[in-house]
């Protein structure tokens, strides 16, 4: 299994970080979750085959995760020879089908053909079989109405990506001993709101899921400033990592 961070940004723009953007690759699963404003530039950049894709699946539709879903599928169309004929799947939470509905309305009706879309919304803890024995399933998470965690499992390896989420103990649990837990860490406590997290808030979470790795994500600048993994280590003592756009891990299947 192979987990790569395209874009660990938000809505702020930077020179360094575009929006969010995970890639988890296993076996001939290649899963992109999220795929906010700069992700396609990225994966160019970083020379990721994205024209393989095989499914994309969002947390949820604010912009910074969803901006260039649209410029990802016209790439897909029009930036390929030939085209891309083999269907994409697109999985979410319950308003996927509506969104992407209303970005045909925005961005022309052919986005809705220019490749065979397999839109499929699912539920909280419903378990749903991608392929080659990879599993994914959402967990409830408290930042939207619509916001779910994804956790991606391959026979022997797991990753856990929390997208955008505010603090919630359950989880943590839900989370526990997952090879990779890819969590946000959006503010510094002077800024701490309930919809996102802070490094101490991450450290708590990390402390109950007992991750092999902590991969920590979603940074608005001011949170930069502060000695983010001094923080996390006040209650979390295992691996971390702050995840730069391009950061890779690549772990063979125990």
């Amino acid at each position: 299994m192979r987990l790569t961070t395209l874009g660990t940004g938000t809505a702020a723009p930077s020179p360094t970080r575009v929006q969010s953007a995970t890639l988890i690759e296993t076996g001939g699963v290649r899963l992109l979750i999220d795929c906010g404003s700069g992700a396609v530039f990225r994966m160019a950049e970083l020379g990721v085959e994205w024209g393989g894709i095989t499914h994309l699946a969002l947390t949820h539709f604010h912009a910074d995760h969803t901006n260039d879903l649209a410029n990802l599928i016209y790439a897909w169309r029009y930036g390929m020879l030939p085209p891309r004929s083999v269907p994409i799947e697109i999985v979410g939470p319950v308003g996927t089908v509506a969104l992407i509905a209303r970005m045909a309305d925005a961005f022309g009706a052919n986005l809705l053909t220019a490749l065979p879309l397999n839109i499929r919304e699912i539920a909280p803890d419903e378990p749903l079989l991608l392929a080659d024995g990879c599993e994914m399933i959402a967990h409830k998470v408290p930042h939207t109405a619509e916001s779910v965690a994804y956790s991606v499992s391959s026979p022997k390896r797991r990753v856990v990506v929390s997208g955008d989420t505010g603090f919630d103990p359950s989880f943590g649990a839900w989370a526990q001993s997952c090879d990779v837990l890819v969590l946000e860490c959006s503010l510094p406590d002077t800024l701490a709101i309930p919809t996102h997290l802070t490094p101490r808030q991450c450290g708590e979470v990390a402390a109950s899921a007992m991750p092999s790795l902590l991969a920590l994500t979603h940074f608005y600048p001011p949170v930069e400033s502060v000695d983010i993994e001094a923080q996390v280590a006040e209650q979390f003592d295992g691996r971390v990592v702050r995840a730069a756009d391009g950061w890779m891990i690549d772990f063979e299947e125990r």
